[in-house]
């Protein structure tokens, strides 16, 4: 990834990438909590310009493989690299210039006005050039979450819906090329979730690289350009939803009968459990 010639007090900033661009690669990713081996042998690529899912059951290793592509999670064996360079390589004020990081829950110590959780996001870029943009960059992600309304209210006193989307803002507002959404959809109602997706689209339509654990299958065929299905620690199937999504495959890896069908409309795929009634 092309680093910005721009600086301010020694730090080089990044570029908008590319369409294409590699801005995370696991390779071989290997990774061990305690005695189980979470992830093994993994490989995976998010290029900028694109929505990238990371689909599978509970315990599979989503999360870890998001952890290990933010870099918050080392590897036993294989390499992770961001934008280009060993994840090792960076320097944790480098890495929130990079990628962004929406982790699947958010809490908060102190009762801190939603426009200051937001604003949080900004911390980064204090001492940089683009320092300047904080504010225009604070309200942009606050009205694309619809969190605007109750910007003066403590975080602390908000639904679970409303703590998702204000969070989502924090990370709309760092503006990296890396996004990288821990169940980005959870807790929300269907409005939420599809404007959460609308604008993961838009990051990758202007060339960022959006990575997001999807629980939605269906959801996941709408709005990826690419998912990856992870089983037991490895991923079993990765591509377009529309090759990848397949009964015999899906109901092997959730051990439940699924079904998948083509919407009638649209002809993405839909994804639902085979019921009796």
């Amino acid at each position: 990834m092309r680093i910005t010639t721009a600086r301010r007090r020694g730090r080089a900033l990044p570029a908008r990438p590319s369409p294409g661009t590699p801005l995370a690669e696991a390779r071989d990713l290997h990774v061990r909590l305690g005695r189980r081996d979470v992830l093994r042998g993994v490989g995976l690529t998010a290029h900028g310009g694109e929505v990238c899912a990371l689909v599978g059951p509970n315990g599979a290793g989503k999360s870890s493989l998001l952890a290990a592509l933010a870099a918050d999670l080392p590897a036993s064996r294989g390499t992770v690299r961001i934008a280009g360079r060993a994840a090792a390589e960076w320097s944790a004020r480098e890495l929130a210039l990079h990628r962004a990081v929406l982790p699947q829950s958010a809490e908060l110590s102190f009762p801190f006005p939603v426009v200051e959780v937001v604003r949080m996001g900004r911390a980064p870029w204090a001492g940089t050039a683009r320092e300047e943009e904080d504010e225009e960059s604070v309200a942009t992600a606050m009205a694309a979450t619809e969190v605007a309304a109750f910007a003066a209210r403590p975080f602390s006193a908000l639904s679970g819906g409303e703590r998702a989307r204000v969070a989502l803002a924090r990370v709309l507002a760092q503006r990296t090329p890396l996004l990288l959404l821990d169940e980005p959809t959870a807790a929300l109602d269907l409005r939420h979730q599809e404007l959460v997706l609308e604008i993961c689209r838009e990051r990758a339509a202007a060339g960022d690289a959006v990575v997001a654990v999807l629980h939605d299958l269906s959801l996941a065929a709408a709005y990826a350009d690419r998912v990856a299905v992870l089983h037991d620690g490895r991923i079993a199937a990765a591509g377009p939803p529309a090759e990848v999504f397949d009964g015999e495959l899906l109901s092997g890896i959730y051990r439940r009968p699924v079904e998948v069908f083509g919407h009638p409309r649209t002809g993405v795929p839909l994804v639902l459990p085979e019921r009796t009634a």
